[in-house]
């Protein structure tokens, strides 16, 4: 059934990494799966230009169909597969609400950690500003408190009451991202049983990157 799905990805990247937690629970084992290096500049090469332009990961294909944003793959999966596997989509309206809400406004999370810990690594040394620094770190810290409170209030063990749903797959990658570049657990105690709760979860668990590539000058975020 997945014998016709393509999907090029990077380790340790939350988009892709989210995909394949998506494939894990749809039980679209055994699609084409390839791993590509963005420290060696893979992800520009001409095999991912052809799936996507943009040359990003993930790229992702399914017969002649092509799709290359991470949350418009995981949607497609679910749709097109909505009897197999784990339901990923509430029936409840306003949990369904919520559940696209959550995935959306990730986006919003994952840039501004970038923000942050790709700062000595994106602007040039010349340009740097502690100023500027501490401004993204005060928007991050900001933003994680934001998702702690979610937690708290969330009448479930995941973002969107009890069941593990697409919100999950999508947010999941990045809390577990951020923990790996130093988040402070004890700050942010909802999101800590979060993330190590999930961990155990099967697809996480075989889905896990087997390295997080770090380009030099990365900034921990220990001090959020």
């Amino acid at each position: 059934m997945a014998k016709d799905m393509t999907l090029l990805w990077g380790s340790g990247s939350p988009p892709c990494w989210r995909v394949m937690i998506v494939l894990e629970e749809k039980n679209l084992q055994g699609y084409n799966s390839k791993r590509l290096y963005f420290e060696k500049g893979e992800h520009k090469g001409p095999e991912v230009m052809k799936i996507n332009p943009r040359g990003q990961l993930p790229a992702f294909q399914h017969g002649n169909i092509i799709i290359n944003e991470s949350i418009g793959i995981c949607q497609y999966l679910e749709d097109r597969y909505k009897g197999q596997g784990t339901k990923l989509v509430p029936e409840d309206c306003a949990e369904k609400a919520m559940m696209i809400q959550r995935m959306h406004e990730g986006n919003s999370l994952m840039m501004k950690a970038v923000d942050v810990i790709y700062y000595n690594f994106k602007v040039p040394e010349a340009e740097r500003h502690e100023s500027a620094l501490q401004r993204n770190k005060e928007a991050l810290t900001v933003e994680v408190k934001l998702w702690e409170d979610y937690l708290t209030k969330s009448k479930g063990q995941y973002l969107v009451g009890k069941d593990f749903t697409l919100a999950d797959a999508v947010i999941y990658p990045v809390i577990a991202y951020l923990f790996a570049k130093e988040l402070c657990e004890k700050k942010y105690p909802k999101l800590a049983e979060y993330n190590k709760n999930l961990k155990t979860r099967p697809s996480i668990q075989k889905t896990w990157p087997p390295a997080w590539f770090s380009p030099p000058g990365l900034v921990a975020l220990n001090e959020i």
